[in-house]
């Protein structure tokens, strides 16, 4: 019995043998060491430092011309550079933020859909309501796609029913 289950299993082990070595070969291209990792990280790190000081300004500076911003504020729609400075000077007149456990990935994916120098950012904005005091913390996401020494893209991620719940505003039970 013993030789026929090491049998089967070897046989097994054979069988799906191909299946693991074309997943180690895929076309796609990722590599997290490339011409302009560091300067690609330090431009979305100079962006969540000027969130944290209030600096709108420079967080635009950021920014190219043409970029666009996806999932601030929780909607799907897009944000231009002229309403991601709008949403914020709104948001940093209101609110400080506070960015903690914050941690950066430069990646850069070639051969896919996707392709492209990216920087992956997680972490937790802590924001405090100016004249309340009142905090909400909100751990994120963000993809940002950097081109030209820009950010081109932003998609922001984030947990919106947290936000929400946190900021008091009620959760009904679906209808029946």
């Amino acid at each position: 019995m013993r030789t026929l289950k090491m049998t089967l299993f070897l046989f097994s082990t054979l069988l799906l043998f191909p299946m693991l070595a074309n997943a180690q070969t895929s076309d796609v291209g990722v590599t997290l060491e490339f011409d302009n990792a560091a300067s690609a990280l330090e431009l979305v790190q100079n962006y969540v430092k000027a969130l944290q000081e209030g600096d709108v300004n420079t967080m635009n500076a950021q920014l190219a011309d043409n970029a666009m911003v996806y999932g601030l504020g929780g909607g799907m729609d897009s944000l231009n550079v002229v309403e991601h400075k709008a949403y914020y000077l709104n948001s940093t007149s209101n609110y400080n933020h506070v960015i903690t456990q914050d941690l950066y990935l430069p990646v850069k994916v070639t051969k896919n859909w996707n392709e492209g120098e990216w920087v992956l950012a997680w972490g937790t904005n802590t924001i405090t309501n100016k004249k309340t005091g009142k905090t909400t913390t909100i751990p994120y996401h963000t993809a940002n796609l950097i081109q030209n020494g820009k950010v081109i893209m932003i998609r922001y991620f984030y947990d919106v029913l947290n936000v929400l719940k946190t900021q008091g505003y009620p959760i009904p039970a679906p209808k029946e």
